[in-house]
Order: C-alpha cells, then sequence, then structure tokens
C-alpha cells in the first residue's frame, strides 16, 4: 500500500513529465519567463529530484533545450543547455491544487556566455 506522499508525488512527476503541461511549467512568475521560451527552443523537462510531506510535494526539474535565440544580452548559440527550475506543489485528495516555481538562471546563464564551451 502506497503512502500519501508516495502517491502526491507520483502525481506531481506525472504533471511534469506530461508534454501537454510544458506550458505551466514555463510559468514561474519571473520577468523573463516569457523569453526563456523564445530563446530555448525544443524544451525537455524531467524530474531529478522528488520530496514529498503530506501535502507539500518539492520537485527538481531539468530542463534541456537549445539556445536559439537571444536571451540576457546573449546572441543564440546553438548549443543544448541544462537548466534547474524548482516547483513547490500542493496536492489535495490526489489534485495539484496550487503550485510556485523558481527558475535557476544562475545555471543557464554561464552556458550561453561567450567562449564556454
Amino acid at each position: 500500500m502506497k503512502t500519501r506522499e508516495q502517491k502526491n508525488a507520483e502525481t506531481v512527476a506525472a504533471f511534469i513529465e506530461e508534454p501537454s503541461n510544458q506550458g505551466l511549467l514555463e510559468k514561474t512568475g519571473q520577468l523573463f519567463v516569457p523569453h526563456i521560451a523564445e530563446a530555448f527552443t525544443d524544451r525537455r523537462y524531467s524530474v531529478e529530484e522528488i520530496l514529498a510531506d503530506g501535502e507539500k510535494v518539492i520537485a527538481r526539474i531539468a530542463m534541456t533545450a537549445v539556445h536559439s535565440g537571444h536571451f540576457a544580452g546573449h546572441a543564440p548559440t546553438g548549443r543544448t543547455v541544462k537548466a534547474t527550475q524548482f516547483r513547490e506543489f500542493r496536492v489535495t485528495d490526489g489534485t495539484i491544487t496550487e503550485h510556485w516555481s523558481w527558475f535557476d538562471t544562475g545555471t543557464l546563464l554561464p552556458q550561453i556566455a561567450k567562449g564556454a564551451v
């Protein structure tokens, strides 16, 4: 028998990995997020780590994408990049009722900076 935490973690993992939810994963409330959608194509999201405690589920999500447009003053490089997103969910009775997100540009920007390999 699965615990509530296991079920909630599975609900969140399924949400993240469902391609139709990509648009929701791109909304973080951060001002630059629309620019990510324009500058990085072929975006894929995968769960790297997930922690659940009661109704709260925290996920560390990896986004891989191709840098194909201008972003933060950097011209397109054509490089495949990997960036991290952290998302907090509240799961009530098997349904995601709230979620918040943070995008880690600190790991993204060095990958597109001039001279980066």
